[in-house]
Parts: C-alpha cells; structure tokens; sequence
C-alpha cells in the first residue's frame, strides 16, 4: 500500500455497510477496516460492473417465445463472488434477475443467438431451459477457423476462462462451453467447426463426470487436436477464484497433447531419460573385473544370465558377486537357489567371509558363526526356501516379496530347473518364455537387477565339450530364443574339468557374448578358482605360463559407476 489520499469512505461491499470506514491510497488500492477488506484498483474501477439495479423489473411469467421477450429485458451484470466482470457477462449476452433483497438470484445463459436460455436458480443450483438446445455456449459469438479454441464443461467455467484471457489480452478469443459433462453430443454436431481450429484445449471438470465427458470429447474431437488442462482445482470458475486469472491462463498453456494409454509423450520420455541416465552401474567384483570394461557392471532393470557347462563355477561366481555386494554396498539381495538347500547356501557363504573352503576342511562351528555372522548379521539377504517344491507362479510371488522387502539384486540359480516341472500348463519353450517376461516385467516394476544361471545344450558328439573348455556361444543356450533376447547382458565361461595341470583345471576362461548397454563383447580376463579359500582370483597371466595367480582381491571401498 501506498500513502492514503482520501479517509472516511464508504465500503464497496454492499454487505458491510460501512459509509466511513474506507481509505484509499496512492496507488490506487483501498482498505476497509469495518469488514477488513482489500480492494484493487481494478476492482474499484470495475465495481460498477457487480451494482445492483432496479429491483421491480418482474420475472417472466410466460413460456416460450414471450418469455424469451421478458428475459432480455434484464440486465447485464458481473458475478462478484466468480470475479467475472461485466465485459465479459456483455460480451456473451449473460442476464441476471434479482431477490427481494437485491442478490442475484438467477442467471440467464443465452444459446442459439438468444433462441434459447439455460436458466440457473442460483441458491438451488437447479437448472431448466426455454426451448432446449443441443448446440454450444457461445458459439455464435466466433467464426470457425483460427490457432485455438478452449471448450469448458458449463457456462460459469467459459465466462472465467473468457474474462482470464480478456484480462491478459483485452480481446476475446474462442471461449465456448457445454452446457453439461452429458451434452458431449453438442461436440459431435458442431465436430467441423470445432475441427477447424489448430488446436482445441479441453477444460473439463476434474471429476469423474468430467473425465467420462473428457474421453468422449477426445473421441469426438479426434487425438490430432485435443490437449488436455490439468487443474488443481475442480474447474476453471475455482482456479479463477481462488488463484488469479495468470493461474487460469498458465494451466491453459500448459494443456497437453492427448497421449493413449501405453504410449509416453515427449515430457514423459525425457523424464524416463534423465532417469535411464542416471542409474548407476554397479561394478562386478575384482575377481572379474576386466567384465566392467565391457559391460559396465550391474543396473537395476536388467537380467543378466550367466551360462557355463555342468560344474564350471556358476554357482561359485555368483556366490562371488553377492559377497561383494554385501561387502561394498548397504543393499539388500535375494536368492534362489534351486540346486541346493539355503543351508548349503548359507554355508558355503559363512565359509567365504573367512576365505576358508567347507569342501577342504572341516570348520568347527564357532569359527563358522563368525562367518556367518558377516554375511547374514545384518539381515540384509533373503533366501527361498523352496523345500524341493518348485513352481513358476510361486517363486514369482516370492521374487515379487524379495523385491518389496528391498532387494534390490536377484540371483535365481538356475531357471532351468523353474521350467523342468512346467509352467501353468505350459512346457518347453513356451514355459521359458512366459518365465522369461514375467521376470523382465519384475525388474521394471520394481526396479532390481537379476543375476539368472542358464544351461547349454548338449554338444554333437565327437566334439569339444563345454566340461573340456570350450566356451559357449548364444546359439549353445538351451531352450527358448527369449533367453537370449529378453537377457540384456550374458556372460559365457568355462573350464577344462579334465585338464591334468591344476592350474588349468582350475583356470576360468570368460566372454561377454551380448551387451545391449554398451554393445561391446568378446573375451575377458580369466578368473582363478582358489580351491583352499573356495574363492576367485584374478589370473596374473596365462595358464599354460605356469605363473602364479594374484591373491584374492576384497574391495572395502563402496562402488561407483562402472
């Protein structure tokens, strides 16, 4: 406020009363300190817009024609408590008639030119017609063509959006309404007019009504067209009034593209961009280190399947990239082990925490405790007990359990076993594939990364077999081709069973044969099985050097982006 150029004003409220509690400042504004109102000066000069008037002129009494005649003999008025002003109630040709009391008891929403009226009984919000019309609020008052038209539910919410457009503009553009969220068929008689504007912006109610009425309108109006509001508030009249005119008219502008369910806009994707962008990868452990320079480590929202020959070290590598995530991170991991017990799990692991092999010594069991206290103290991993009963439906439900308890990586060993006793009904290929997308839809629900062990097919005979060193290719995969295409990264090794040097026997020849992250493949650095500490190692260099191999490698520091 400014300094007060004028005191002892009366009140622009007709229900205060006041005649001398009113001051009015420089700039124009002006307070009232009976009934603590705050006048702009747009306000004061536009208040001869809300003004009562001479209250004997009589309601219609007739029906039809004649009472049309007695309807236009009312005034033109604003809507004080909807701040619409009387330019806008002028330019639309809105009537109003009067109470006892001098209020505005009822409106008068001229359609067809004025052929026919919608009659609003203001204090009952009852609604009647004089000769009812299928046509739109406003209409007649546009010409057909132009960049944008604005189609509301009602005639209060088109007078709003018309008097926040004149109030930005001091012009009036294409502003017409139904005259209700069930007239959608006044849309389908006037779809060429309609239709010949750029763009047509549907203001509807934010109700059920409104979204029913919404989706017929697209329909109507056709997808090239529509753009669709998003009001904080139930209609436009409430976003007028409880926020301002450049609210109303932001949310106009803000209106989007209609988009299909299942389809993603432009906002939506660069939103899932930023997001894709900044999940982090997590590095595999140093053991297979040379495996980040290819693939990039692990991302939630992938599967990644491991395949080897019978006895490769599957089982082991896993084992190897679940401690590191427990020894490097603070999250959560869930496995399914479907080849041994949790209790073997649960072992091999205590005996991993301590670099000691179960398979080569006994440890006593306090000893082991330590272990095992390392890896499951801090109750951070959660295993299937599957109890030798397997089924798809159940172990998905407990993957979903996994997930929402706040694993965020899944170790399933092996999926062929999950599909040997079939599928609901389904065997084979078509049991692998419904597996397949049910696990794909989990990691993108959720998100979480799935470590998934895969069998290969038998080798013709006469041939290399994978237990002698032969390293698989994606076509070696056994079952169905959705193993290979739903994967997003696979992970091929092997090792010489048979070899007569230790070295070699135990030496892990490994490949990236997909990555759909990076797109690189091909061989990597080769991992050391070290039989006394049941863990692996980096190969220092080729077996057939008969070089030493590096000792096993426990990363302390937490993982960055591969």
């Amino acid at each position: 406020m400014g300094n007060v150029v004028q005191k002892d004003q009366p009140c622009l409220k007709s229900e205060c009363g006041s005649s001398d509690a009113r001051q009015v400042y420089d700039d124009g504004s002006s307070f009232c300190f009976s009934c603590q109102s705050f006048f702009k000066k747009d306000f004061e000069d536009d208040v001869e817009q809300f003004t009562k008037v001479d209250k004997t002129v009589p309601k219609p009494k007739t029906k039809g024609s004649g009472e049309i005649l007695e309807i236009e003999q009312y005034p033109v008025r604003g809507f004080r408590e909807r701040d619409i002003k009387k330019p806008v109630t002028d330019f639309y040709h809105v009537r109003v008639s009067y109470d006892g009391a001098g209020n505005i008891d009822t409106h008068y929403y001229p359609y067809d030119d004025g052929k026919a009226y919608k009659i609003r009984d203001v204090e009952n919000k009852d609604f009647r017609w004089v000769n009812k019309s299928s046509s739109l609020f406003g209409i007649e008052h546009f010409q057909s063509g132009g960049k944008r038209l604005i189609i509301t539910e009602g005639e209060i919410d088109a007078l709003s959006v018309a008097q926040a457009s004149y109030d930005r503009y001091q012009k009036f553009y294409p502003v017409v309404g139904l005259s209700s969220s069930a007239m959608t068929k006044s849309l389908l008689e006037k779809r060429e007019w309609i239709r010949s504007f750029d763009e047509v912006i549907i203001c509807f109610d934010e109700d059920d009504a409104g979204a029913k009425a919404r989706t017929e309108a697209i329909r109507i109006i056709g997808a090239d067209k529509a753009k669709i509001t998003k009001l904080f508030y139930n209609d436009a009249s409430d976003v007028l009034v409880n926020e301002s005119p450049k609210a109303l008219m932001q949310a106009l502008f803000d209106a989007a593209p209609f988009i299909p369910a299942g389809i993603i806009g432009k906002e939506d994707l660069w939103e899932s961009l930023v997001k894709f962008n900044d999940t982090p990868s997590f590095p595999y452990p140093p053991c297979v280190g040379s495996l980040n320079d290819k693939i990039k480590g692990m991302r939630d929202g992938e599967i990644t399947m491991f395949i080897s020959g019978t006895g490769s070290g599957k089982s082991t590598l896993l084992r190897e990239i679940m401690m590191h995530i427990l020894e490097t991170s603070d999250e959560k991991i869930g496995i399914v082990s479907l080849e041994e017990s949790p209790a073997e799990t649960a072992r091999k692991l205590a005996g991993m925490a301590l670099n000691r092999n179960p398979a080569d010594e006994e440890i006593p069991l306090a000893e082991l405790k330590v272990g095992f206290d390392k890896v499951f103290g801090d109750d951070r991993i959660i295993l299937l007990d599957h109890q030798g009963s397997i089924s798809d439906s159940s172990i998905m439900d407990q993957l979903e359990y996994m997930a929402l308890s706040g694993c965020k990586k899944l170790f399933i060993d092996h999926i062929t076993i999950l599909v040997s006793e079939g599928v609901d009904n389904l065997v084979g290929n078509e049991a692998q594939d419904k597996v397949m997308n049910d696990l794909l839809r989990l990691t993108k629900r959720h998100p979480v990364w799935i470590g998934l062990v895969s069998h290969l097919r038998k080798v013709q005979v006469g041939t290399k077999s994978f237990e002698e060193g032969k390293l698989p290719s994606l076509d070696d995969i056994r079952g169905s081709g959705s193993l290979k295409q739903i994967s997003f990264d696979i992970i091929a090794f092997a090792r010489n069973m048979t070899a007569e040097d230790e070295t070699e026997r135990n030496t892990i020849e490994m490949s990236a044969l997909k990555c759909r992250f990076t797109g690189l493949t091909g061989k990597v650095d080769s991992a050391f099985y070290h039989f006394k500490t049941g863990r692996l190692g980096v190969a220092a260099q080729s077996f057939s050097k008969k070089e030493t191999f590096t000792k096993i490698q426990v990363p302390k520091s937490k993982p960055t982006n591969a």
